[in-house]
C-alpha cells in the first residue's frame, strides 16, 4: 500500500480514475470519501490476512462474542490513527485542496446499536484488538439503526436511521459462509437414524458480511461478522413469495421492534435465533477445518453471552452436537457448558427476557425440544443440590408459567456468570440470584466495565490528549493504567489553567453545535451540567428536570435567589413505544422552552436537549461537560459506561451510589465527586417494609408540591393534562423509583456543585484527580480480567 504522502496521492487518484472514470478535481466528495474508506479497508486487509493465519496455524483459542448490538460509531479515523496513517492521507488530501475533516463528516454511525451494551461491545473489539487477543463479534446486520430521533414540538419523532444511505465501504460480503437458518415446521422421530428430525421447515439464507477491527499499534485485526437473512433456495412450498421475502427482510429491518405484539415477540425471537444459528454454523466449521472433530470445541472456543438475547447458543450447540455430529447429552452438555460464557447486565425484571412456550415451540420445534429436555435435567441437578427443596426449586426453573426464563437457562449452561460493576455483580449474587449462586458457588464473578481510552479520549478529545502528552508523556496510551502518573501534577496552577482552557474550548465546540442545531445561545462560561443516555425511569432524567423546575420557580419567587449561571444538557432516545419516556422527553423540551425565553432567569438557566443522541455526537459533549449525572436509584444500573467517559474527560460525577459509580467515588474520593441519595441497602429496607409513601413527601416538603403540582396546571403547555401521565407515576403509583425521598439530597448536591464551581483552583484540581483515576476504567483492564479469569486467551504473534 502506501508509505509516504507521494504513494497514498498516487493511489487515491489512480483509483478514483478506476472507480468513478474521472480526475480527483472532477470528482463528487461523496466518491472521495468512499475511496478513501476503501483505501483504508485494503490498507487493513493485509493485516486481517495474517491475523486469520497466525490463529489458525498457531491453533489459537479464540473468544466469540454474541450481542445484539455493536455500536462501533464512525470508523474512518479511529481505523488511519490505529494503522498510523492518518498525518499521511491528511497531508495528501490537503495537496488536493480536500479537507479530510469534510470527508470524516460525510461518514454514518454505524446503525448496529442503541445504547450501552452496544457501546460496551464495540469498546471490549477495539480493546481485544489493541491487545492482540483474537476475537471474533457477531451480529445483524441491520438495515436501519434503532431510529433517527427527531424533534418537532417538544415531542420525539422516530424516523427510519438509513445508515447505508452510502453503503458500508468497511464490510466484506462473505457468500462462501453463507448457511441456512429453520424456522417453524415440526420435529419427528427417525427410527431408522434413531435421531429427530426438524422437517417442514421455513429456511431463510444468512450471509456475513465481515468488517475488520483495527488494533492500535498492533498487525492484530480481528473480525465483527453482520449475519444478513436473503431468501434461501429452498423455498418454502405453497407460500407467497412476496410475503416470504417481506419476512426474511424483516429480520434485518431494525434493532428491537416493538414488542408489544404477538407479531413483534415472534420477530424478535426471530432475530436472536437467526444470528445465533448462523453464528454458530460458521464457528463449528472453521473449527473442523482444523481439527478432526469437535470434542474439543470447547478448547479452542469460548462463546460469550453479552446479555440474555444470545442466550439460545446454548440450545442450538446442543442441537448442531447432537443432531448433526451424533454426540450423546452428556458429552455435548459438558462441551456446551464449557463454552459458554454468561455476562448479566441488568436486575430489571423486564430486561431479564421470558419468552412463550408456545411461541418458541412454534418457531423453533427442535431448539424448543431440547430446552425443554435442559429443563428437566436441571431440575434434577436442582434437587440433588438442595434436598428436594421446592421452593428453590420453583424459584430457579428455566420453564415456569408458561414462560422460557432465559437468564435461567444462561446460568445453567454458562461455566461462568459476571456483573459487570461490583455493586451488581454482589447484587446478583447475595439478593437477584443468590439461589442460582448457591446452587453453583463459584460460578459468579464481577468484571466492571470500561471505555476503550483511544475512542473516548484520545479520538474525541485531541487537546486534553495533547495536554496529557505533555504533562506525563505518551506512555499513557498504551497502558491507561499510567495516567494515574498524572497525580503528581494535580495541584500545579499551570496544569491546572491549561486544563481550564482545554475544557472551555471543548465548551466553546459544543456551545456552537447547540446554535447550530437547536438555535440556542448558552453560555460557555456556565456551568455544563449533562445527562446523556437511553430514556428510562429507573435513569431518573425525571429527577434531573424536576430539580431545575426547583430552581426555576425559585427564582422567579424570590428575585434575591440566583445561581451560578447554569446550561442543563439532555440527550436521550425513547424506545418507540416507551409512552412514559417520551412524555419525559416532551416535559424537558416544554420546560426549555419557558426557562429559555424568560427574560428574568435565562442569563442563570438554560436547558438543552440534544437530539438523535449517539456516538459521534457524544464525541462532542462528552469532552465538554463540567458536571456528569448519574442519579439511577442505587441498586438499579448495573454499571454504567457514560460515568467512566465522562470522568476520563475531566467532569465530576454527581451521582448515586449506583453501578460502576461506586467504584469511581471510591478510586477519586469523596472529595471529587458529588455523592447523594439513598443507598441500596436504605432502599431494600423501605421496599421491603412497604413504609414508602410519596404523598407523605408532597405533603411535608412544598418544593416538591410546587414542582409537582407544575405538572397539572398549565405551566409546561397550553393543556394541564399534557403530563398527567407524569403526575400520575409519582403520585398514583407511589413514585417508584423514589425520584421524592433523594429530591432533598438531589437539591444540596446541586448546591455543593454551584459552590464548588466558582473555586477554580478546587475545581480543576477535582478534575485532574479524575482523569488521573480514570486509567482503571479503560476496557483494556477489563479484557484482560476477562482473560485471565474466563477465556484464557494467549496473544497472537506479532
Amino acid at each position: 500500500m502506501f508509505k509516504t504522502k507521494e504513494e497514498f496521492k498516487y493511489e487515491f487518484s489512480k483509483r478514483i480514475i478506476e472507480q468513478y472514470g474521472r480526475t480527483v478535481e472532477e470528482s463528487h466528495i461523496t466518491e472521495k470519501m468512499m475511496i478513501l474508506e476503501s483505501m483504508v479497508r485494503d490498507y487493513a486487509s493485509v493485516n486481517w490476512a495474517m491475523t486469520k493465519m497466525q490463529v489458525r496455524n498457531n491453533h489459537q483459542k479464540q473468544v466469540h462474542y454474541f450481542s445484539m448490538e455493536f455500536l462501533i460509531g464512525r470508523l474512518l479515523v479511529n481505523n488511519m490513527m490505529n494503522l498510523g496513517i492518518y498525518d499521511i492521507a491528511k497531508e495528501g488530501l490537503a495537496d488536493y485542496d480536500i479537507n479530510i475533516h469534510e470527508l470524516e463528516e460525510l461518514e454514518s454511525d454505524a446503525g448496529l446499536g442503541n445504547g450501552g451494551l452496544g457501546r460496551l461491545a464495540a469498546c471490549f473489539m477495539d480493546s481485544l484488538a489493541s491487545l492482540s487477543y483474537p476475537a471474533f463479534g457477531h451480529t445483524i446486520r441491520y438495515e436501519y439503526g434503532f431510529f433517527e430521533q427527531k424533534i418537532e414540538d417538544g415531542y420525539q419523532i422516530e424516523l427510519p436511521d438509513q445508515w447505508l444511505r452510502l453503503g458500508n465501504i468497511w464490510e466484506v460480503r462473505k457468500p462462501k459462509h453463507a448457511c441456512e437458518v429453520k424456522f417453524w415446521g415440526r420435529v419427528e422421530w427417525d427410527g431408522q437414524k434413531q435421531k429427530w428430525r426438524h422437517v417442514n421447515a421455513e429456511c431463510i439464507r444468512a450471509v456475513p458480511y465481515d468488517v475488520p477491527i483495527v488494533g492500535n499499534n498492533t498487525t492484530v485485526t480481528n473480525t465483527l461478522r453482520l449475519w444478513k437473512p436473503e431468501p434461501s433456495d429452498h423455498f418454502p412450498k405453497g407460500k407467497n413469495f412476496r410475503l416470504y421475502l417481506q419476512e426474511v427482510n424483516d429480520i434485518c429491518q431494525n434493532l428491537y421492534p416493538d414488542d408489544s405484539t404477538p407479531a413483534g415477540k415472534f420477530l424478535r425471537l426471530k432475530q436472536q435465533y437467526f444470528f445465533v444459528a448462523a453464528g454458530l454454523n460458521s464457528i463449528v466449521r472453521a473449527h473442523l477445518r482444523i481439527y478432526p472433530d469437535l470434542s474439543n470445541f470447547h478448547e479452542k472456543n469460548v462463546i460469550q453471552l453479552n446479555d440474555t438475547h444470545p442466550v439460545l447458543v446454548i440450545p442450538e450447540l446442543m442441537r448442531i452436537l447432537i443432531d448433526d455430529y451424533n454426540y450423546e447429552w452428556d458429552d455435548a452438555w459438558h462441551i456446551v457448558t464449557n463454552t459458554c460464557a454468561y455476562t448479566n447486565h441488568t436486575i430489571l425484571a423486564e430486561a431479564l427476557e421470558k419468552w412463550p412456550i408456545d411461541m418458541m415451540q412454534n418457531l423453533l420445534p427442535r431448539v424448543y425440544q431440547i430446552v425443554d429436555e435442559i429443563h428437566k435435567r436441571f431440575n434434577g441437578y436442582v434437587k440433588m443440590q438442595t434436598n428436594n427443596d421446592e421452593r428453590i426449586l420453583n424459584r430457579v426453573m428455566i420453564l415456569k408459567d408458561g414462560q422460557v426464563y432465559m437468564a435461567h437457562m444462561a446460568i445453567a449452561g454458562s461455566f461462568s456468570v459476571n456483573g459487570v460493576a461490583l455493586l451488581h455483580s454482589n447484587i446478583l449474587k447475595d439478593r437477584e440470584m443468590k439461589d442460582f449462586s448457591d446452587i453453583f458457588p463459584g460460578k459468579f464473578n464481577n468484571k466492571t466495565n470500561g471505555i476503550t481510552h483511544r475512542r473516548w479520549l484520545v479520538y474525541s478529545n485531541p487537546e486534553l490528549t495533547e495536554l496529557l502528552k505533555n504533562t506525563i508523556g505518551k506512555e499513557w496510551i498504551a497502558h491507561p493504567e499510567r495516567l494515574s502518573d498524572l497525580r503528581r501534577y494535580i495541584d500545579d496552577s499551570i496544569l491546572q489553567n491549561k486544563f481550564l482552557n482545554v475544557k472551555y474550548q471543548r465548551k466553546i465546540d459544543l456551545a456552537n453545535y447547540i446554535k447550530e442545531h437547536n438555535g440556542i445561545e448558552v453560555d460557555v462560561n456556565s456551568i455544563f451540567d449533562i445527562q446523556v443516555k437511553r430514556l428510562h425511569a429507573y435513569k431518573r432524567q425525571l429527577l434531573n428536570v424536576m430539580h431545575i423546575i426547583y430552581l426555576y420557580q425559585r427564582m422567579k419567587q424570590d428575585p434575591s435567589f440566583r445561581i451560578y449561571p447554569h446550561t442543563y444538557i439532555f440527550g436521550a432516545k425513547a424506545a418507540p413505544s416507551y409512552y412514559f419516556a417520551k412524555k419525559v422527553i416532551k416535559l424537558i423540551n416544554s420546560v426549555a422552552d419557558v426557562v429559555n425565553n424568560d427574560p428574568d432567569t435565562n442569563k442563570y438557566l438554560k436547558v438543552v436537549f440534544i437530539a438523535n443522541y449517539g456516538v459521534t455526537i457524544a464525541e462532542h459533549i462528552i469532552p465538554a461537560a463540567d458536571v456528569s449525572e448519574q442519579i439511577s436509584l442505587a441498586g438499579k444500573e448495573a454499571s454504567g459506561t457514560s460515568n467512566m467517559k465522562f470522568m476520563m474527560n475531566g467532569a465530576i460525577t454527581l451521582g448515586t451510589l449506583d453501578g460502576a459509580n461506586v467504584e469511581i467515588a471510591e478510586r477519586v474520593g469523596d472529595k471529587n465527586a458529588v455523592i447523594f441519595g439513598l443507598k441500596v441497602d436504605e432502599i431494600n429496607r423501605i421496599k421491603d417494609s412497604h413504609s414508602y409513601h410519596a404523598w407523605d413527601y408532597y405533603n411535608n416538603d412544598m418544593r416538591i408540591r410546587k414542582v409537582v403540582d407544575s405538572l397539572t396546571d398549565g405551566s409546561w403547555g397550553q393543556s394541564r393534562e399534557e403530563f398527567r401521565l407524569i403526575f400520575d407515576e409519582l403520585m398514583g403509583h407511589n413514585d417508584e423509583y423514589l425520584l421524592l425521598a433523594d429530591f432533598d439530597s438531589y437539591v444540596k448536591a446541586q448546591e455543593r456543585i454551584n459552590d464548588l464551581y466558582q473555586n477554580k483552583e478546587l475545581w480543576a484540581h477535582m478534575c485532574l484527580r479524575n482523569i488521573a483515576e480514570s486509567g482503571y476504567f479503560s476496557s483494556d483492564r477489563t479484557i484482560e480480567e476477562y482473560v485471565q479469569d474466563i477465556w484464557h486467551l494467549e496473544r497472537v504473534k506479532k
